[in-house]
């Protein structure tokens, strides 16, 4: 009577040992294609950062009154530049 019950509960474990093996295996080689998937990610997305285009700021308004044109700057980082002529004039 026991070796009738001894049969299924045999193939039981054989199935579960089997099922776990195989899910495991099948999650290593997920992770390990996301994980090449990411390297490849990294090394293409490292190229972006090196094409960043310079933003412009604002550092001073210009005014005029009747005769005379007025900068007031925001940022005195730039004095330099203005005193030394270093801009440009741009036409809309």
């Amino acid at each position: 009577m026991t070796l009738d019950l001894l049969i299924p509960f045999g193939i039981l474990l054989i199935l579960v040992v089997y099922l776990i093996y195989t899910r495991s295996k099948f999650e290593k080689n997920i992770v390990n294609m996301y994980e090449e998937k990411f390297e490849q990610w990294k090394e293409n997305s490292g190229s972006n950062e090196e094409n960043k285009k310079v933003c412009k700021e604002l550092v001073g308004i210009i005014y005029k009154e009747e005769y005379n044109i007025t900068v007031e700057l925001m940022d005195e980082s730039v004095r330099r530049n203005l005193q030394q002529g270093k801009y440009k004039i741009k036409d809309k």
